[in-house]
């Protein structure tokens, strides 16, 4: 893409690696990000030699800071697309797994656009929080509903009344974060990424799919209507679904088509 563009995009394969590039000013967001954004996961939705996507920001300090709040105070708003801050947070049919590299602070939005994804790598010298309160705003891409569910009510009330912080290490103890890596925090969502793709892709989206939706059902219900799932019944009816067990009865690696 062009330098001056607020998103970079390169494939590895069939993996999609999407990095935020507004390190300037801590890879916040602005109406033209969002635009990019959107599109970037448009097209990695559609794709189908596109498995797997991480998404990571551009230079040493930040993921993510959130929305742009200059942008805001001149009179800006909060745009946001209708695929939810991010072009991710509100995307509740992507079946294909999103990996969050978190390189730095992931405040606001940006944290919420990690919990949007399904697998969070951070840095130890990651911080998260969701401050909106301090500036007089709330969580509304997702935060308030994500959070709960990933670490607990009570948990989640100390963070999201107070604005506090929280470490990549207290992050990974309270069940939100992964890995928390000393190294490289891409190279580790990379890891994740090949452990991903060495698996079928349709069984991973049917997987995912299923996950999701049975967060709110019960597991009977779960159980009764997962045959049902588009994703599933793809997977059923695929290719893949015949290459997995003949390549286990011949004692070869797999070879995945996506079909």
């Amino acid at each position: 893409m062009n330098d001056d563009r607020y998103v970079k995009v390169d494939r590895d394969g069939a993996l999609t690696i999407i990095t935020l590039n507004r390190p300037e000013a801590h890879n916040a967001l602005n109406a033209a990000a969002h635009e990019e954004l959107q599109a970037v996961f448009d097209g990695f939705a559609a794709d189908p030699q596109q498995w797997v996507a991480i998404i990571t920001g551009a230079g040493e300090k930040a993921f993510c800071a959130g929305h742009d709040l200059k942008q805001q105070a001149s009179g800006g708003g909060l745009v946001t697309p209708p695929t939810g801050f991010g072009g991710l947070t509100g995307r509740f049919d992507l079946t294909k797994p999103v990996i969050a590299a978190v390189n730095g602070v992931a405040m606001g939005g940006g944290f919420e656009l990690a919990l949007a994804c399904d697998i969070i790598v951070a840095h130890t010298k990651a911080v998260f929080a969701l401050p909106e309160p301090r500036v007089g705003l709330a969580a509304l891409a997702g935060g308030l509903q994500r959070l709960p569910r990933q670490i607990g009510l009570k948990h989640a009330m100390g963070m999201m009344l107070t604005g506090r912080r929280v470490t990549a290490g207290e992050g990974q103890t309270l069940g939100f974060v992964n890995e928390v890596t000393d190294g490289d925090v891409l190279m580790a969502a990379r890891r994740w990424a090949a452990d991903i793709l060495a698996c079928s892709p349709l069984s991973v989206r049917a997987t995912k799919e299923a996950i999701l939706r049975g967060l709110t059902v019960s597991t009977e219900q779960g159980m009764r209507e997962e045959w049902d799932y588009p994703a599933m019944k793809t997977m059923l009816a695929s290719a893949d679904a015949i290459e997995g067990p003949a390549a286990f009865a011949e004692k070869r690696p797999p070879r995945w088509i996506g079909q």
